[in-house]
């Protein structure tokens, strides 16, 4: 494997470990920018402070009677998400993370798989949750972030942390003298699906850090970073990445204030790194480089992109001054963009590098917690996930002609396994390895390449996993739809549509009409009507928003396999 030179990394046994040495060498540093409820601009809080309201709130859970107990975290992005997270691994119990998108009936049955004790909620999934509370459930109690008193058993998260700062001037240390576990689960994850098939799985302590050190060998990233949050907290990938790495490193984390904020907050709080998906990058670069063009002519664009290149040729970089315009559009700062959850176009890769941005991509799972792969900032492929992280095997089995086969690794990132599910567990984990479900190949220099998914994964603007085989099986129970084929299209302000493309059976359709017993009077008022049934019973970022309608049928293998990438070339 051709690493190159690692960077240099402090060694920390677990994540009690990595705030206190963090705290101990950047305790004045802002760790946060964050804006409280009716202010507009971003508030910084220290490393010292987190720390302090980390230690008070793990006191007061325990206080609750939830040491050793599960407890779920569900809301946006902000400080008191990130305060409950560390809260409960460094000393209470187990933390469950969940999507604040999921409709109130899979919250409950994710509560229930969980077994959670507690869960600490924003307002915004306020009702959702709150529902919960009037059925039987394992949960004791609801801590509201926003709520401004205690009502029964709904407690509210300021008055919890109000009372564990007493507690610790009183000179209660449970929670500070708790000692980890490195090798037990402290986090459990569910995967992206349905509730019914999605997997929940168990991290430790030493899977975390493991991930992070390895991770920030291959990245240089260090106190003078400031990271604007953008995808959701909840997913280990903007978790791991995106929150705790930026602990470890003494960076400063901006909290998004949405999607079509990110402009605005990148130059509120001088953003130097921004971690994204493909669409968010790729829909920046296309908006850029569009009011470039515009501005300047596409001659000019061109011209200046050509005179950048041949330049850097004989050592000469002057692309931050002569894009000016476009890295002032972008905050001024960016040094850097990490791509991951789905592979980039390198041609946007290379599109930002030839600004003076650098943008570099890598490869994970939640079972690996979840870096497998990662390109380097000063070693990189373009049309690659990256390099495998060091200290972690990673491998190809049984490869055909071209090298490609099914990814496997082995490592101390590696999951214990499937929580309450040795069947699954099994099925992935063999002889200590364990088994993406993801093709592809190494190539001579060691970068691993992605070369197909099991799954066909739509990833939305903000990080998001849709499964078009999902919404093509509800739409396709449709007695007036024939076929059809779910896919994602991105947008110019990061978010991306859900497109399904229709094959109506016709005669069924005619048959209702000339019966007077269709829902429509025409086949698109019909095929609309039924879009929006179906939509009623997933979750809101799944749903169809845009189709098409086509009489022949899709183009299929002998096996009767719909050619999805044959159909979806021109989309």
């Amino acid at each position: 494997m051709k690493y190159g030179k690692l960077y240099d990394v402090r060694p920390i046994k677990d994540l009690k470990d990595m705030l206190d040495s963090s705290v101990e060498l950047y305790g004045e540093k802002a760790a946060f920018l964050s804006k409280p409820k009716n202010q507009t601009d971003y508030v910084p809080i220290t490393y010292k402070q987190y720390k302090k309201d980390v230690d008070a709130f793990g006191t007061a859970l325990i206080s609750l009677g939830l040491k050793g107990g599960k407890i779920a975290l569900i809301g946006e992005n902000r400080y008191e998400w990130s305060i409950s997270y560390l809260a409960v691994v460094n000393g209470t119990g187990i933390i469950v993370p969940l999507d604040k998108e999921l409709p109130t009936n899979e919250i409950d049955l994710l509560i229930d798989r969980s077994k959670a004790d507690a869960i600490i909620y924003s307002g915004n999934v306020k009702e959702k949750i709150e529902l919960l509370n009037k059925k039987d459930s394992s949960l004791k109690y609801f801590i509201s972030m926003d709520a401004d008193q205690d009502n029964g058993n709904i407690l509210s998260f300021d008055l919890l942390l109000k009372k564990g700062h007493e507690l610790l001037k009183e000179g209660n240390r449970e929670f500070i003298d708790a000692s980890i576990d490195e090798n037990a689960m402290n986090m459990l994850l569910f995967t992206s699906g349905t509730t019914d098939t999605s997997k929940a799985v168990m991290l430790s302590h030493k899977n975390i850090v493991e991930n992070l050190m390895n991770m920030c060998s291959m990245l240089y990233i260090d106190e003078k970073d400031t990271f604007l949050s953008i995808l959701p907290i909840h997913h280990t990938y903007e978790c791991t990445c995106g929150f705790l790495c930026q602990l470890y490193r003494g960076c400063t984390i901006a909290y998004c204030e949405g999607l079509r904020h990110i402009t605005k907050n990148l130059k509120e709080s001088k953003c130097t790194i921004m971690l994204g998906v493909p669409l968010v990058f790729e829909s920046m670069y296309r908006h850029i480089m569009g009011q470039a063009i515009k501005s300047k002519g596409e001659k000019k664009v061109k011209f200046a992109l050509n005179l950048s290149n041949f330049l850097r040729k004989i050592k000469i970089d002057i692309r931050r001054k002569i894009f000016s315009q476009i890295h002032d559009a972008l905050g001024g700062h960016i040094r850097m963009f990490i791509s991951g959850a789905a592979g980039i176009d390198p041609q946007i890769a290379k599109g930002f590098r030839e600004l003076g941005i650098k943008l570099v991509q890598g490869y994970g799972l939640t079972e690996c917690a979840p870096i497998v792969a990662l390109n380097r900032d000063i070693c990189y492929k373009d049309e690659a996930a990256g390099l495998p992280l060091p200290n972690l095997e990673v491998a190809i089995d049984d490869p055909d002609e071209d090298g490609i086969g099914e990814i496997k690794c082995k490592g101390s990132s590696i999951m214990l396994g499937y929580y309450e599910d040795p069947e699954a567990t099994a099925e992935v984990m063999k002889d200590g390895w364990f088994y993406t479900g993801d093709s592809g190949f190494i190539d001579k220099d060691g970068f691993v390449h992605i070369t197909g998914r099991k799954k066909n994964v739509i990833i939305t603007g903000n990080g998001k996993n849709v499964f078009p085989e999902e919404l093509e099986t509800l739409l396709n129970r449709s007695p007036y739809i024939k076929e059809s084929l779910v896919f994602g299209k991105g947008q110019t302000d990061g978010e991306t549509v859900i497109c399904a493309k229709i094959v109506p059976d016709k005669e069924k359709i005619d048959e209702d009409i000339n019966n007077n017993t269709a829902p429509g009077a025409t086949v698109h008022e019909i095929i609309d009507k039924e879009i929006k049934r179906i939509n009623k019973s997933v979750v809101s970022y799944k749903y169809v928003k845009e189709f098409s309608l086509q009489e022949e049928e899709f183009v299929k293998t002998t096996t009767k396999k719909i050619k999805r990438h044959e159909e979806l070339a021109d989309h």
